[in-house]
């Protein structure tokens, strides 16, 4: 890094404006109504007076979230310049709504986007409000894991074939679980056929700061990435960036015919992209996740290359220690086979759990009832661990004392026969007609057949076993009663019992 970037990323414009609004001594007569925090005694000594000070709205020397042109602005563009983006936005409605802004810019009503099955809620819900079409790809899923694998171009190069006139190819990169699609053959392929690329990025703010880590979204050339920049970088939970990427004029490889690949996808305008932001986000953007962004963005862009070496590092000592108890499986880059798992993000600590004759959410509630231990997720068979710049290695090593305990005390013969986590979907409706029409509720049981108009998932991911105009199969139905029984947290549907779905007339 030369010493320019150094000195303008060692910037945080929102959060140096609100120490001098602070030490202003400022008479509030403007919202918020709690005034400081005069106004909310109990509140204030909750969370504090300078939380309480900081909490402020739009003004001339703050700037306003929807029309920078002042602090928030150079705050974008240092954000913009670390990510290697052409443009960056501040989001504070978390990276949902960073993903809803993707797909809002890319697609209209009846446009069609090239999905991968395992796409988080936010994406079926964009749909539902702009009346986008998925095409789904099937990631496909691993054997003996059970968990969702990345795209290949080959899959995407097939459903480009059968869709030449979809406007976009939406990937999920790195998912939950680490893995990590060829992005940069996807985005290659996409472009020349015309297609843009849009990414989500929730779990891989730090690929942009670590040459030990698989290619970020921008590196690759996508069109657009969704960065939750409060998972792994270090930010308030609910903030989060969204990134726009640079058209390139020409190749930056050859095909195997020996033609340049050049890129015939639109190019992005930031300002539209602004406009699609302005329709949703609120105007009364938070000044504590603004500055959380801002102060974030400037750790990662001064020290990243250290804090993530220092997380993978920790990973890695994981997953040895796990992978030595006996009966886990703690997956590493050994999965890479360069096709559906290009890469692994080595920070992601997933743990296999079946071989101790455990299911991954009787896991995740051992550690947190007994052991006072709280993991990101459980799914069927593996449990994940979230690893990011705030974990120290005598929190892990609690963690594995407490893995092997569950074993001695709990484990029981291996278990192999768990249902497989993907299910191809039928799609009948597309997810904004389905939402939209005439519906009616209908007992669990008796609801096969009949057209989904509710999403349907288990959460934590949150990815949808059933979305709104989709079929209902028996295969739907025994897999949701195997997640109820399982205890995994049933969202999406109006009756949280499951007793009824909400489905088309």
């Amino acid at each position: 890094m030369d010493k320019d970037y150094l000195k303008r990323q060692n910037r945080a414009p929102i959060a140096e404006a609100l120490e001098d609004y602070t030490s202003e001594r400022v008479v509030p007569f403007d919202v918020p109504g709690h005034k400081h925090g005069r106004g909310n005694p109990e509140l204030t000594e909750f969370l504090g007076e300078r939380t309480m000070m900081l909490d402020v709205n739009s003004m001339k020397p703050l700037d306003n979230l929807c029309h920078p042109v002042s602090v928030i602005k150079e705050a974008e563009e240092l954000a913009a310049e670390a990510f290697g983006a052409r443009a960056a936005f501040f989001m504070v409605g978390g990276t949902t709504s960073s993903v809803q802004a993707m797909v809002f810019t890319v697609a209209a009503r009846g446009d069609k986007i090239i999905v991968p099955r395992n796409v988080h809620r936010s994406v079926i819900n964009a749909m539902v409000l702009c009346g986008a079409v998925p095409v789904y790809v099937d990631p496909g899923a691993h054997e003996q894991l059970g968990i969702a694998l990345g795209m290949t171009p080959a899959a995407v190069e097939e459903a480009i074939a059968e869709n030449p006139d979809a406007k976009a190819v939406f990937l999920n990169n790195p998912t939950y679980y680490g893995i990590c699609s060829d992005l940069a053959g996807i985005v290659k392929l996409a472009h020349a056929h015309g297609m843009q690329v849009v990414v989500d990025e929730a779990h891989g703010t730090h690929l942009s700061f670590s040459d030990r880590l698989p290619v970020s979204a921008m590196s690759a050339g996508a069109d657009m990435a969704a960065v939750s920049m409060h998972k792994s970088g270090g930010s308030l939970t609910q903030s989060a960036f969204l990134l726009v990427g640079g058209k390139t004029s020409d190749a930056s490889g050859n095909d195997e015919g020996g033609e340049a690949a050049v890129n015939r996808a639109p190019q992005i305008d930031p300002a539209y992209v602004r406009q699609i932001i302005n329709l949703t986000q609120t105007t009364s953007g938070s000044y504590l996740f603004l500055s959380s962004l801002d102060l974030s963005r400037k750790r990662l862009a001064l020290h990243g290359k250290e804090l993530f070496d220092k997380v993978i590092d920790m990973a890695e000592y994981a997953r040895d220690e796990i992978n030595n108890i006996g009966g886990y499986y703690a997956i590493g880059s050994e999965l890479i086979n360069g096709a559906d798992i290009y890469d692994f993000d080595k920070t992601k600590l997933v743990i296999h759990t079946l071989p101790v004759g455990l299911a991954g959410i009787e896991v995740y509630d051992l550690l947190r009832d007994e052991y006072d231990i709280q993991m990101e997720f459980g799914d069927f068979g593996n449990c994940l661990a979230y690893l990011s710049v705030g974990d120290r290695i005598r929190d892990l090593e609690r963690l594995v004392g407490a893995l092997s305990e569950i074993r001695r005390h709990f484990g029981k013969e291996p278990l192999v026969s768990l249902p497989n986590s993907y299910i191809a979907p039928v799609v009948v409706l597309s997810p904004q007609e389905a939402f939209y029409a005439d519906t009616e509720h209908v007992g669990f049981d008796s609801s096969v057949g009949r057209i989904s108009a509710e999403s349907i998932m288990c959460y934590p991911p949150g990815i949808p076993v059933l979305a709104p105009g989709e079929r209902i199969t028996e295969e739907v139905l025994e897999y949701l009663r195997f997640a109820q029984e399982k205890g995994c947290q049933i969202t999406g549907a109006e009756d949280s019992s499951l007793q009824t779905i909400r489905v088309v007339k």
